[in-house]
């Protein structure tokens, strides 16, 4: 049917793809190379058509088992995160709004619009909202090869490929034995002169010199394999221990400090160690008078006295890196009844347990307080000072807001356990000498349970104050709160006023698919290979719930920044498609091969109707060792659980209100446009923190996503040593499923008035939007207007024998041209373009990126440099206006331009014998740091963030 030359050749140029494509070549397929008569046919990450070859028309990089391994890392998302298309989405590295989760992010277009596969199956939900899948459940000693797919996938796939696809395929002929046992480390030179003199100012202490081997990690790997029933079946087993120390802030000296906006200074929280307080009278409707009031805080002889820098250095006590410890097994099993009936097996169980710790709870100027004057918790000499400065006299109240921060009573605490499982039951097998079948049933579930702890509980605030009508002294176990006494909380006294939440979230998936794929007896005229189709039906249903407490629900935390509400919803998918492969022309003068990929798929939602989606690709081989492709598809996502049914509640945001301060950033004409009165203008207090009220959930009338992608690549050898692919992309999505940026609100409603934005914006009766819960700008969710995402990828391979052993060298490159969002439709002065630009709006995006992987094996010996690149940024907020103007004011460090940044990678692996090899390296070898920037800006996750990476592993093999 396919005779050996023209494999040979297809193997030859599926090896061009990308850099580390050879290990996507199938040991059945180099059989065939080697003169066997039978070519298995195979299938390749983005169709379900068996070939004979590796060819296919959408571009992918493959990342192989060796290259997961010289890394280093224990967490298979460390790894991934290091290559050009993905950026960082959940990561070990989150401790504020931690999940637990590793996830993937596909060109930065976010995790719920990356779908992952594995062995070509979609993954069970990681326990969240969004459905996205959590990859700390995958083994990566048991990872044959990582291929990553761009241009679409959902003709395929289905739903949430629109950035593409990750494909994990297992090493499911695993023989023998193999122990890997892994450990590492981080550790850095602290010695940033910049930010250490910016906390000598505030004699703030921090790290110095040489740290030692810091967040380690330990990994203990097993994997089995081998056949049973006569070589009629085969069953890979795989269980694995991982476990990381943790990370604060205050290990590193250039996070030992929050800096301030502009990055020129050590801020902070005005929730601090000692108390500030916004102090007025009583107003005639029973509330804080922001008309009348002073900013205060404690002297050391419990007077007031008006507030100036008194701020709490929140980051030493965050955790940089969780701790994090994690079990997982499974097994992949498959069995030959006879060559129609194949049964397989694949399970998958993990339990994931970390803890997420932040800075020490408080009162955040959260509750407004009305207490009264003559109240025991007073002093005489404040009283005096309320009435000398206010007129508040003996019976009468007064009314407060306290920014104090729970020291005594240590920090907060999220304690997450993930347990997720998958199973897959199938069977495949051949219908006749054609056409062959697989059909499975896949079942995965995740359970997540959180507790919250040691944050303070906001009804006992109140009582411990006895304000608004409560009274401690009635109140069994109450203990004053001694918040206007300088020193005057001890730690027993703080540990009565804390409370713990907790919830608990179920994300349950069921599928059901079934196709067939074969030949057709129609060729073209100029062809001898027939056409080649697959048939499929699936059935997708999936399923969420969040059950929260009645503390969650009623947002009863003070450090929570509003409630958390339960959440339930599902929604099912049915779904036909079809996909052809039409060989066009073959062994003609302008053309080896010209081959057409067409496919369709069909899906009914439950929630959102029906929804097509399709592709058509081009493959063309003019002549040996050269091919074009070109491909086009359009892609949907279906708006998750989450989109679709949370309910809405209060959240905070970064950033800075522009009409806060004495000095507003934005005219009286522009504040009033965002609600702010004349009266206020002015006089609008901005958070110490930076951090702002918004109204956030989600909206059942949400359509669909709807995407266009196109690529366009070529891929050549140029010698038998050099191969190269270099491919065009773009990515249109329209009906964009999101939020509204604040800032980017606050932005347009100042500029234009439009009711569209300024109609999300409420302030409180000071102007405010964040002291207490009255102020807030609204960002739930909706489709918005468009993103245009544009890039070149560019990767190229080098093989040779360097004397008389083997030398390699590779490279991966991706130049991002856009990054365009367009916030809503018809308005262009809102389109912002993050593609190599820092700003409020954009994280760093490095326009960018490539790794170089350069390996030399030398007997028993293997030698590996890796270098990886991000290429700078501009700071945007910065840059000269119209009239000469820096837009922003932001001084020193936040007005350069970030600078380019290159990481050295090493290592170095010795086969002692057969059974034993060894693995030795150094991450980030010149331990360079991530960029600073203020409070504002994200530094994002591109950069390296702990300094150098020492690692080291053992593998036994018997």
């Amino acid at each position: 049917m396919y005779n050996n030359s023209k494999v040979a050749k297809a193997i030859r140029l599926a090896m061009m793809f990308g850099a580390g494509a050879a290990a996507a070549i199938s040991a059945p397929t180099f059989a065939a190379e080697e003169g066997a008569d039978e070519v298995e046919k195979i299938q390749v990450t983005g169709s379900r058509i068996k070939r004979a070859d590796m060819e296919t028309s959408s571009p992918m990089s493959v990342t192989s088992a060796e290259d997961i391994k010289v890394s280093g890392f224990t967490r298979v998302e460390d790894m991934l995160n290091t290559l050009p298309q993905i950026e960082a989405s959940s990561t070990a590295f989150e401790a504020n709004g931690a999940t637990g989760r590793g996830g993937l992010d596909l060109r930065g277009l976010g995790s719920h619009r990356t779908l992952v596969l594995v062995n070509g199956r979609r993954m069970q939900p990681g326990g969240g909202s969004s459905g996205s899948a959590d990859v700390n459940s995958i083994p990566g000693a048991l990872v044959k090869r990582v291929e990553v797919m761009t241009g679409g996938g959902a003709s395929v796939y289905g739903s949430d490929a629109i950035a593409g696809v990750v494909n994990f395929v297992m090493d499911t002929d695993f023989e023998g034995i193999r122990i890997d046992v892994i450990a590492g480390g981080y550790q850095h030179n602290n010695d940033n002169k910049y930010i250490q003199g910016l906390m000598d100012k505030r004699d703030f202490e921090y790290e110095t010199g040489q740290s030692d081997i810091e967040g380690k990690n330990y990994g203990l790997e097993i994997t089995m394999g081998g056949d049973f029933a006569d070589g009629k079946g085969h069953a890979t087993s795989y269980a694995t221990w991982k476990r990381n120390d943790e990370m604060k802030f205050g290990t590193r000296d250039y996070t030992s400090c929050a800096l301030n906006a502009t990055g020129t200074g050590c801020g902070g929280s005005g929730n601090a160690v000692v108390p500030n307080f916004y102090l007025s009278p009583v107003g005639a409707d029973g509330h804080f008078d922001w008309d009348n009031y002073e900013y205060l805080t404690l002297t050391p002889d419990s007077n007031f006295t008006p507030s100036v820098g008194n701020v709490y250095n929140y980051n030493p006590v965050n955790f940089f890196m969780r701790p994090d410890e994690r079990f997982s097994l499974g097994s992949f099993v498959n069995y030959e009844i006879n060559d129609h009936v194949q049964p397989y097996m694949e399970f998958m169980y993990m339990r994931d347990q970390t803890k997420g710790q932040i800075a020490e709870s408080g009162t955040f100027f959260n509750e407004e307080y009305n207490i009264d004057y003559d109240s025991p918790l007073i002093s005489d000499a404040q009283r005096q000072y309320m009435t000398d400065a206010f007129g508040i006299m003996p019976g009468e109240e007064f009314s407060t807001y306290i920014g104090k921060r729970n020291v005594e009573g240590g920090a907060r605490a999220s304690i997450i356990q993930h347990d997720s499982f998958r199973i897959v039951l199938g069977s495949e097998g051949e219908i006749n000498d054609n056409w062959t079948y697989d059909t499975s049933i896949q079942v995965g579930s995740t359970t997540v349970g959180t507790q919250y702890i040691n944050d303070f509980f906001a009804p006992r605030i109140t009582t411990a104050l006895s304000a608004n009508g409560e009274s401690c002294a009635d109140t069994t176990d109450c203990v004053p709160y001694e918040v206007f006494a300088y020193q005057g909380i001890t730690p027993d006294a703080a540990s009565t006023l804390t409370g713990v939440a907790a919830q608990a979230q179920y994300s349950d998936q069921f599928i059901f698919s079934a196709y067939v794929t074969g030949e057709i007896d129609v060729t073209s005229p100029f062809a001898d290979t027939p056409i080649a189709v697959v048939i499929g039906t699936e059935y997708r249903k999936e399923d969420y719930e969040r059950v929260v407490d009645e503390v969650y629900d009623k947002g009863l935390l003070l450090g929570q920044g509003g409630p958390t509400h339960a959440l339930s919803g599902g929604y099912s998918v049915r779904e036909l498609y079809g996909e052809a492969s039409i060989p066009l022309v073959e062994d003609a003068e302008f053309a080896e091969s010209l081959i057409m990929e067409v496919g369709y798929r069909y899906s009914d939602y439950s929630t959102t109707g029906d929804e097509p989606t399709y592709k058509i690709a081009f493959d063309w081989t003019p002549m040996d060792d050269w091919k074009v492709r070109a491909s086009y598809n359009r892609a949907a996502r279906a708006p998750n659980i989450g989109e679709m049914f949370a309910n809405q509640g209060l959240g905070l945001w970064t950033g800075t209100d522009p009409c806060a301060t004495a000095t507003p950033e934005f005219s009286q004409e522009q504040c009033a446009n965002t609600g702010v009165t004349a009266a206020q203008y002015g006089n609008v207090v901005k958070s110490p923190a930076g951090q702002y009220n918004g109204l956030y959930g989600g909206n059942p009338d949400l359509s669909p996503e709807i995407a266009d992608t196109l690529t366009l690549g070529l891929v050549g050898q140029i010698t038998d040593e050099i191969d190269f692919s270099i491919d065009y992309w773009t990515i249109d999505i329209e009906e964009v499923i999101g939020t509204i940026d604040e800032d980017v609100t606050l932005e347009q409603c100042a500029n234009s008035g439009d009711a569209a934005y300024c109609d999300n914006i409420t302030r409180n009766n000071a102007g405010s939007l964040w002291t207490g819960q009255q102020g807030f700008i609204t960002a739930t969710n909706i489709n918005l207007a468009s993103r245009a995402w544009e890039g070149i990828d560019v990767t190229a391979g080098y093989n040779t024998d360097l004397f008389g052993n083997s030398f390699s060298a590779t490279f991966m490159g991706t130049q991002m041209l856009t990054k365009e969002y367009e916030p809503l439709p018809g308005d262009p002065d809102a389109i912002y373009d993050c593609a190599g630009s820092i700003s409020a709006k954009c994280f760093p995006q490095p326009s960018w990126r490539h790794v170089v992987n350069v390996n030399y094996d030398l007997d028993d010996w293997g030698f590996n440099a890796k270098w990886r690149y991000n290429s700078s940024v501009s700071n945007d907020d910065w840059k000269l206006d119209d009239s000469g103007v820096p837009k922003a004011g932001n001084d020193l460090l936040v007005r350069e331009d970030l600078g380019s940044e290159s990481y050295i990678d090493l290592s170095v692996r010795y086969t002692v014998n057969e059974n034993l090899v060894t693995r030795l390296g150094v991450n980030n070898v010149l331990d360079r740091e991530p960029p600073m920037t203020g409070n504002t800006m994200d530094p994002g996750a591109f950069y390296d963030q702990l300094g150098r990476y020492i690692h080291m592993s053992v593998s036994l093999n018997f």
